[in-house]
């Protein structure tokens, strides 16, 4: 018997848990954080927009913040297998085209739920699924780059979710203070993943990805995103003052304090030191985030 020409066997469905480890639900955080400070700047009362709320929270988590987790984990596989074997598709517990497949109805299922909600969260959700195919996926690769990568996981996890948040709840373009704000703490973000990628300095090294670890080396890239994180609350801080927004700009600056002083501790030795700022430092950025966000919100009736 010829087996060149045997049928070849459909993969199997994968489990609904394979499915859920694939989409790794401990990365719907941060964009849904950003997310709710993006509803919360808004200043529209939460009880009249219920229904957008809960769509918002599905399309910045599970759809669009899942759906890139399995774009990358598509496009990573050949990686994975060496560094992460026990990862669904390398693993073969999804197996044939499945992650792919996973992927595209994911991507669609973003686009549907976003056209139902408004344009400008239509609009929002095309570019995040632009950007999430364009992360990994030949032939832009943007996370092979320690300049783009973490940008654009910074505009998509910040900025578009916080956008989403605020565009849900007002049904309109946010106001101009928002969207300062907004822009103002994505870029800001880039430094929280130029951290990200201290953690994989090696791999990187070995496997091409110029983070800037990799390219400036541990201690400059440190120092780098340190600053990267500071300079735009600086801007933040003095924004939320000339608005007459004292106490958001009070307590950012005292966040903003606590953070300077931890960033002592990590810049004495980064690759040690990443994970307990990461746990600390970033913590104090995204409560600033928050505080912003409730300035915001008072002042939307003004």
């Amino acid at each position: 018997m010829d087996r060149s020409r045997a049928p070849r066997r459909a993969a199997p469905l994968p489990s609904p848990r394979d499915v859920l480890e694939l989409l790794k639900p401990i990365t719907w955080f941060p964009p849904i954080w950003a997310f709710m400070c993006g509803v919360v700047s808004s200043g529209v009362p939460i009880a009249e927009r219920w229904p957008f709320l809960i769509t918002g929270v599905l399309l910045t988590g599970p759809l669009v913040c899942g759906t890139s987790q399995a774009v990358n984990d598509w496009f990573d596989r050949h990686v994975d297998a060496i560094n992460q074997p026990d990862r669904p598709i390398p693993s073969g517990r999804i197996a044939g085209q499945w992650g792919l497949w996973i992927a595209i109805i994911g991507t669609v299922l973003s686009l549907v739920v976003a056209a139902a909600t408004g344009p400008w969260v239509f609009a929002a959700t095309c570019l995040g699924i632009v950007c999430a195919w364009g992360y990994s996926a030949p032939p832009f690769r943007f996370k092979t780059s320690g300049i783009v990568g973490p940008a654009v996981v910074a505009l998509t996890y910040e900025g578009l979710t916080w956008f989403t948040g605020a565009a849900v709840m007002a049904g309109a373009l946010p106001s101009a203070p928002v969207l300062i704000v907004l822009a103002l703490y994505s870029f800001g973000a880039h430094g929280i993943m130029t951290l990200n990628d201290f953690k994989a300095v090696e791999g990187d090294r070995a496997t091409g990805l110029r983070s800037l670890p990799v390219v400036l080396g541990v201690g400059p890239a440190a120092r780098v995103a340190c600053a990267v994180m500071a300079a735009p609350q600086v801007v933040v801080v003095a924004l939320l003052a000339s608005w007459g927004l004292t106490i958001a700009a009070s307590v950012v600056a005292a966040l903003l304090v606590g953070q300077l002083i931890l960033m002592r501790r990590l810049l004495s030795d980064p690759l040690a030191h990443t994970p307990w700022y990461n746990a600390t430092g970033t913590t104090l950025y995204v409560f600033g985030m928050l505080a912003s966000a409730f300035g915001l919100g008072g002042m939307s009736g003004l």
